[in-house]
């Protein structure tokens, strides 16, 4: 029986049918690792079950974000530094090649999961997921400020990173990299 407020388990099935991929794509951010990002969705989803019909009427998406977030952080905080699986092997280095393109996406994603956690995290929320500063603060639970410096930051590192990533880029006066 419906209750007429969408809380009901076929529309949790529902909204994780059309939110989920969106949700796997930001769990893969802030991990790094296909697996890693289907255990952290598979364990918030399952935390949320529980309390669906609570959360349901508020914001579920911004909820299960915040889980995300929260989760994955305490995973870093307690995570076994042994041996890590990966969903593929480690490319050899190859001597750079001047007139080789170089995949901007895929410097990009590699620059992101080197960053910090918390800068990742930002970095996801604001310009992945595009929330604002007051919104990532918000789901991070840090002050506005702290999201700014985070991501100040982490555009930085993101920037010199795929400056010496891609020959030809200059930093312009307004901060953007252009190919010369």
């Amino acid at each position: 029986m419906r209750t007429g407020r969408g809380c009901e388990e076929a529309d949790f099935e529902a909204f994780v049918a059309a939110r989920g991929p969106r949700l796997l794509q930001v769990a893969w951010l802030l991990t790094g690792d296909t697996y890693l990002a289907e255990d952290l969705l598979q364990t918030v989803l399952a935390k949320v079950w529980p309390k669906w019909r609570r959360i349901c009427a508020e914001n579920p998406e911004a909820y299960i974000r915040k889980a995300l977030v929260n989760t994955h952080a305490s995973w870093w905080q307690r995570r076994w530094r042994g041996e890590i699986p990966h969903d593929r092997m480690p490319e050899k280095a190859e001597p750079a090649d001047p007139f080789a393109a170089v995949d901007l996406e895929r410097s990009l994603a590699h620059v992101v999961r080197g960053l910090p956690p918390r800068q990742r995290a930002v970095v996801v929320l604001r310009y992945f997921e595009g929330l604002s500063v007051e919104e990532t603060a918000q789901t991070l639970g840090c002050r506005p400020g702290t999201v700014k410096s985070q991501a100040s930051k982490a555009l930085d590192t993101l920037r010199s990173a795929l400056m010496t990533a891609q020959p030809g880029l200059t930093e312009g006066s307004d901060g953007y990299a252009w190919h010369v």
